[in-house]
């Protein structure tokens, strides 16, 4: 007679193993689905903040010439001098920004570590 034993070990471990394989295809779903997501987050954004420094790029230029020429006759140098000393401060604190932002990090992959770290704990429990 055969011993029914070897049977349910090996059933046992094949159901591990496709409940294993299931649990990596989920986490790699997630991991491409997440990828895409910044993808298409640092693409808006990046278009968004060429568009917004172009615009304002442009709005400042003919703010300063339409300033010049308004003083023209009795402070041009004046109305320069306080446009160009705008301007830096205003590129200093957008370096600023940007720069505390790259420092910040990102995000990317946090749901599928947080899954991994959630499954972790899941399994050190059932031991």
């Amino acid at each position: 007679m055969s011993d029914p034993a070897p049977t349910r070990l090996g059933e046992s471990l094949k159901g591990f193993a496709e409940s294993g394989l299931a649990t990596l295809q989920t986490r790699i779903e997630l991991f491409a689905v997440e990828l895409k997501e910044e993808k298409l987050r640092a693409g808006s954004f990046l278009f968004d903040t060429v568009l917004a420094a172009l615009f304002i790029g442009f709005g400042v230029i003919f703010l300063m010439a339409f300033l010049t020429v308004l003083f023209w006759d009795s402070h041009r140098l004046l109305a320069l001098g306080l446009g160009t000393t705008g301007l830096f401060i205003a590129g200093v604190w957008a370096a600023t920004r940007a720069a505390a932002r790259l420092r910040a990090g990102s995000r990317l992959f946090s749901a599928s570590l947080a899954e991994i770290a959630h499954d972790r704990e899941a399994l050190r429990r059932k031991e």
